[in-house]
């Protein structure tokens, strides 16, 4: 019953909408009390209904002032999940995995990366930065590995997925290993 009165009340506002645009006066059906929402049209101060609306010709929109984002916009990076120390071997089955190096700007990383640099490139292996605060420590960290491409990022999401908590580490589709 309640549907077939919401209904017939859904059909009573289409009629009285489609009778206001012909400008025949509103049959209000029930009242159910309430506040009359004219002050807050009255408000806006908004032309007589029918009034026709100037467009402008011309809108001068702001041209958005884009900065470059260099490399230095992005240190600090820390990854609070992962810090130096000892990495224990450990098989991976990843097909297709690119080999990843992890470093931070730290003596072991640096040590690390000078004796691993020519393997590291023989592999194809790409680096992350994941605890860098300058650019200077990014730019010693590229020093001890010319030729390896090195890129300052987070490594959370990374030590949470591969249960790491150490680093410098390389990781191949075969396994992680210091």
């Amino acid at each position: 019953m309640k549907a077939r009165f919401r209904a017939l009340c859904w059909l009573l506002g289409l009629m009285s909408l489609s009778a206001s645009a012909d400008d025949t006066p509103l049959i209000v059906v029930q009242d159910r009390g309430g506040v009359s929402a004219l002050p807050y049209y009255q408000a806006m101060d908004l032309p007589p209904i029918g009034t026709p609306i100037a467009r402008p010709e011309h809108v001068d929109v702001p041209v958005a002032q884009i900065q470059p984002i260099s490399e230095a916009d992005m240190l600090p990076v820390r990854s609070a999940l992962l810090s130096p120390g000892r990495v224990e071997r450990r098989p991976m089955d990843s097909a297709g995995f690119r080999p990843l190096f992890v470093v931070g700007d730290d003596d072991l990383s640096r040590n690390w990366l000078q004796q691993r640099a020519a393997s590291l490139r023989t592999l194809g292996a790409v680096g992350l930065a994941v605890n860098v605060d300058t650019a200077e420590g990014l730019a010693d960290l590229r020093d001890q590995a010319p030729g390896l491409t090195l890129a300052p990022a987070s490594g959370d999401d990374l030590a949470q997925r591969l249960e790491i908590r150490h680093y410098p580490v390389l990781i191949t589709a075969t396994g992680l290993e210091q």
